[in-house]
């Protein structure tokens, strides 16, 4: 069977080691977001979260560090590509590290100035349960009118424009911290720096001049001298996806679709090249086929982010859905991961973990202190159904 994983964001997060066992997780997905982006780890460091998650307690069932995620890729290295010396060589040096505690995938992105985004944390549903959603019109007016991005409009039309100043003209300044929060801020598990308004604007005036081919290149260099040494370690580096799948504040977005990967794969063939398939993010995007991506790729899936979105009307908005029931055919998606893992040896299976669960039942309390798309509950909840239907599969599959 794959591996069922479980995002775990250190000693600080609400969820304990021991509610992802009564999870039914077996292998943990943390990182050292302790550590300065840009600042490599030490072995030590690693080798002390890696006995926080496997000495548990006596008889309790065993946990293994099977997943890094991630290590920040700094801004340098996107602007500047394989001229950013230091930093390349600070991050194999993580590497490094990660390799010596017996880590064999490491989780990463590419995406500049802003990680994942969403608009809304607690979009409630209408069960009562709360989700993460973007909403084109709430994030066209913090463009537009808080961020105040320079040549912003033309990216918008100008019924686009009308309803971004009708959301803005309706927000209170409660309103306003709140998107600066949850845009700006960096949202957890996040691999950028939270940012100021100001700060922001400076961020994105970085990239200017940067288009989608130059940052390819640079991914491209930069895989060009970390591959062969993940290769030689016995490491496979996962490239998320976009977050969601397109170009954001006139930003360039570069792993947002098959032809993205395929274009890093060509250039730097390593087996260590890999891909984390993350079928919320890449389903968002309505061309993209997650079944067929997932047989295309399928000796280059390391890790998998198991999760549904579902597209709202305007093709643009979305909201993170159960996860069997978003616009993705899980189950196809599932019978594919599972043909490639069944040819697989032991010690390279998949590892996948569900994502982005909902805050529901008891993590609805207000007095409970949990991370957006991270609760306990939502994220069982989506955990016992993907491991349902792999049971499912498995016994369809034998009779």
């Amino acid at each position: 069977m794959m591996l069922q994983g479980w995002r775990w964001y250190g000693p600080d997060d609400p969820v304990s080691l021991d509610d992802i066992r009564q999870a039914g997780a077996t292998d943990v997905v943390t990182a050292l977001h302790q550590i300065p982006i840009g600042e490599a780890w030490t072995r030590a460091a690693v080798e002390q979260r890696k006995a926080i998650v496997e000495s548990g307690p006596s008889g309790r069932s065993p946990l293994t560090w099977s997943v890094v995620e991630s290590i920040p890729v700094p801004d340098d290295v996107k602007q500047l590509g394989g001229a950013a010396t230091r930093s390349i060589e600070a991050w194999i040096a993580s590497l490094e590290a990660v390799a010596a505690a017996g880590i064999r995938i490491i989780c990463y992105n590419f995406m500049p100035v802003v990680d994942w985004c969403r608009t809304d944390l607690e979009w409630e549903l209408p069960n009562g349960a709360r989700a993460l959603r973007f909403d084109q019109n709430r994030f066209a007016a913090f463009d537009l009118h808080i961020l105040q991005r320079p040549g912003a409009t033309a990216e918008y039309s100008p019924a686009a424009q009308a309803r971004a100043k009708q959301v803005y003209e309706a927000m209170s300044q409660a309103d306003i911290d709140y998107m600066v929060m949850v845009i700006a801020s960096a949202l957890p598990g996040s691999t950028t720096d939270a940012l100021s308004i100001p700060q922001f604007r400076d961020r994105l005036e970085q990239y200017r001049g940067i288009t989608s081919q130059v940052l390819r290149q640079h991914l491209i260099e930069f895989l060009a001298r970390v591959a062969p040494v993940a290769e030689a370690l016995g490491v496979t580096l996962t490239l998320h996806p976009d977050d969601p799948p397109r170009s954001l504040f006139g930003l360039p977005r570069i792993a947002s679709s098959a032809e993205d990967y395929q274009a890093l794969f060509d250039a730097v063939p390593s087996k260590a090249n890999g891909i984390c398939l993350c079928t919320g993010s890449l389903g968002v995007r309505a061309e993209n086929d997650l079944p067929a991506m997932a047989k295309r790729f399928a000796s280059r899936i390391g890790f998998a982010h198991l999760r549904a979105t579902r597209r709202e009307a305007d093709g643009l908005s979305f909201f993170e859905a159960d996860h069997l029931d978003g616009d993705v055919d899980m189950i196809a998606v599932l019978k594919a991961l599972l043909a490639e893992n069944r040819r697989r040896t032991a010690g390279d299976q998949i590892v996948f973990r569900p994502d982005h669960g909902h805050r529901m039942l008891d993590d609805l309390q207000e007095t409970k202190r949990t991370n957006p798309g991270y609760t306990a509950i939502g994220r069982l909840r989506g955990l016992a159904e993907l491991r349902g239907a792999i049971r499912a599969i498995e016994h369809a599959e034998r009779a």
